[in-house]
């Protein structure tokens, strides 16, 4: 990152510049290439021209390759101006402007938007530079404080001209010092596959967590989670650790810092049941590390597969092969308390050639303990995230721990008096006690620290609770809706730049599929889950085509900045929550409390996996369909809405319509809301 004065930047020598960028990207990213000098070359070339002979720019500050640790890349130029900020992505040698293209651009001017302490008080302008393109008169964005605007097109000859009419609209607010934006706090919240990205290419969790003091426990708990680790390693002793937190609250991105950070040991796994998990992972770390060193995806891919695995794998292949030792000393449980219980687990596997005769924890502490020196055990527990009939909870963690007292163990205060049985850690004899190590601020919900609160009141039919935390938040980040066209067309107009919109729904969501929802994303597919959670639209794969639906299995661990929640049949309200399967042609209520309660913690998973905001769809339902009762529906949003959740206002026509992006871009077909 170079920050110059306008005027010392003119007055620069363009390749002391270039051999200055050139260093910096050999230290960070990926080694320099021709084509990335000759394309600094180019800019600073046009960008020098578009300054020259503006007196008033002088002072201005010019920042070079500003870096996004989001999402592990570098905006080309920043131009910070006393009244506004304008982000510039260059294009050298390029005709046309790509829907891509326009995409990236207003992505870093988004993330400023939400990420840069300095930009909260001050318009953020996007411009898109194709050198040798013909760009359409300039449709001016409203100019708004702390708003990112649409993108703004500009060619080599004309960037001169649209910088000289940004500033001439910028809106006469207060006064930013320009010599100290670059310099201000920038610290984004990334998402999971971000953080991942992020964390692989060897930053430290505290580069990438937010700047609220709240919000600070993160890194202490990453800290107490480290320390634990090499005390085990020092002291050769066996430590499990539990980190708790309630939905959204980081957990696996300390997980992942644990595996991927700047303090990570050597030979560390993430462990995890959730398969699209795996899936994703690997499929986002393997385009990163093959586009830096132009390997075969498939060959990083095979890499990857020691630092991520999937769980039942590891499980199994180390009860079968008993004398094996594990490679690794640490490994890192995620959603631990998906683990199966021990009736479960030999129930499950009894015909199987080499069952399981214990439950997954006891299975796992005894696989690690073959390690006789020393090892870790990292369990990242959500309370109220069983989604599925066997999974024991804390409880079959505490069963697995009292016959195996040489394993010492770290947690928050308080587990052995939690309400619920399943989260019990109980009759555990010298647990070392830490407050550090329960997460309770939501990072998740970048806007809405009261998301995770109201859930949980929602859900336990506390409506009076419910509408008090709606009330004393000012807004909650859900939206009501009964038309399923209406929930699309705001989704596609929220999700700006590369923000990613989904659809997600309960497996049990069977009679959806008369509302033309019939589509599930098959979550043991990698090819599958791959392009939804990564990919973009013009893609009809991808998740921001609003077309196929992600149950709890494909999305629990994982997250969507927009979400669309399908509401469905399998969970109505009567005097209060009633659960139902949906058998043949009818449905039918279930009666075991396992059941109910993984039915409720089904609905907890896809209210949680919004970072900004989850709009709420309920049919109307259909007369003549039994199965699709509209006074049921009915019941639903009425009850939502007492509970707080606003209706969903009407979608004013985007600025910058999908269609319009689509005709600059011969290959993208116009979007049809």
């Amino acid at each position: 990152m170079i920050p110059l004065r306008v005027g010392d930047f003119l007055a620069a020598d363009p390749q002391a510049l270039v051999a200055h960028l050139a260093r910096e990207d050999m230290q960070q990213f990926r080694g320099s290439e021709r084509t990335q000098i000759r394309a600094w070359e180019q800019s600073i070339t046009i960008l020098a021209s578009s300054l020259a002979d503006w007196p008033e720019a002088n002072d201005f500050q010019v920042i070079l390759e500003y870096p996004m640790l989001r999402l592990g890349k570098r905006i080309d130029c920043v131009l910070v101006t006393p009244n506004g900020i304008i982000v510039i992505e260059f294009k050298t040698d390029a005709a046309n402007f790509t829907a891509a293209d326009r995409q990236q651009a207003e992505d870093y001017a988004l993330d400023l938007q939400d990420f840069h302490s300095a930009c909260r008080k001050h318009p953020i302008l996007p411009i898109l530079v194709a050198t040798h393109g013909r760009p359409k008169p300039a449709v001016w964005p409203l100019l708004l404080p702390g708003v990112a605007g649409t993108v703004l097109e500009a060619s080599a000859a004309t960037l001169g001209d649209v910088l000289r009419g940004a500033l001439q609209r910028f809106p006469a607010t207060a006064s930013l010092n320009v010599a100290a934006w670059s310099t201000a706090a920038y610290r984004p919240v990334p998402g999971i596959v971000e953080a991942a990205r992020t964390l692989y290419l060897r930053h430290d969790v505290a580069d990438i967590v937010a700047t609220r003091a709240d919000v600070q426990n993160l890194t202490v708990t990453t800290d107490a989670i480290l320390a634990a680790i090499k005390a085990a390693e020092q002291d050769k002793h066996h430590a499990i650790i539990f980190v708790t937190g309630i939905p959204g609250a980081g957990k696996t991105l300390c997980g992942l810092n644990a595996v991927f950070g700047i303090d990570r040991h050597a030979g560390a796994t993430f462990l995890t049941g959730n398969p699209t998990l795996v899936l994703v992972l690997r499929e986002a770390l393997a385009r990163d590390a093959a586009k830096d060193v132009r390997a075969a995806i498939h060959d990083k891919k095979r890499q990857l597969k020691s630092p991520i695995q999937a769980l039942p794998h590891v499980r199994d292949y180390y009860v079968k092969e008993a004398g094996e030792l594990p490679a690794e000393h640490v490994v890192v449980i995620d959603e631990a308390q998906r683990c199966w219980s021990a009736d479960y687990a030999r129930q499950a596997t009894r015909t199987r050639q080499t069952p399981l005769t214990d439950s997954e924890p006891g299975h796992i502490l005894d696989i690690m303990a073959r390690h006789r020196d020393w090892a870790a055990i990292l369990c990242l527990v959500g309370g109220g995230q069983e989604i599925h009939t066997g999974e024991g909870g804390l409880a079959e963690w505490a069963s697995a721990l009292r016959r195996r007292p040489m394993w010492r163990v770290h947690a928050a205060p308080g587990l052995a008096d939690v309400a619920d049985p399943r989260q019990r850690l109980a009759s555990l004899p010298h647990i070392r006690e830490s407050s550090s190590l329960h997460l309770h601020v939501p990072v998740r919900n970048l806007r809405h620290s009261a998301a995770a609160a109201w859930v949980d009141a929602m859900l336990r039919s506390d409506a009076a609770t419910a509408r008090q935390i709606a009330a004393q938040s000012g807004t909650l980040p859900f939206r009501l809706t009964r038309d399923l066209c209406a929930m699309r067309q705001h989704l596609r107009t929220a999700a700006r730049g590369l923000r990613r919109a989904g659809l997600v729904a309960s497996a049990g969501a069977k009679r959806l599929r008369a509302d033309g929802l019939g589509v599930e994303l098959p979550h043991m597919d990698a090819a599958a889950v791959g392009h939804w959670f990564l990919d973009y639209w013009p893609d009809v794969r991808a998740s921001n085509a609003l077309e196929v639906v992600a149950t709890q299995f494909a999305c629990q661990g994982l997250e969507l900045d927009h979400v669309g929640l399908c509401w469905a049949g399998d969970l109505i309200r009567r005097s209060g929550w009633v659960v139902r399967n949906f058998a043949g042609k009818r449905w039918t209520i279930p009666t075991g409390e396992e059941a109910i309660a993984n039915r409720l913690n089904t609905y907890r998973v896809l209210l949680t996996r919004a970072r900004y905001e989850t709009v709420i769809w309920v049919p109307q339902g259909d007369p003549a369909d039994r199965t699709r009762d509209p006074a049921e529906f009915d019941a639903i949003a009425d009850y939502l809405a007492l509970c707080g959740v606003p209706r969903l206002d009407p979608v004013p026509p985007s600025p910058a319509p999908i269609a319009e992006l689509a005709a600059s871009d011969p290959a993208t077909p116009p979007r049809l809301l």
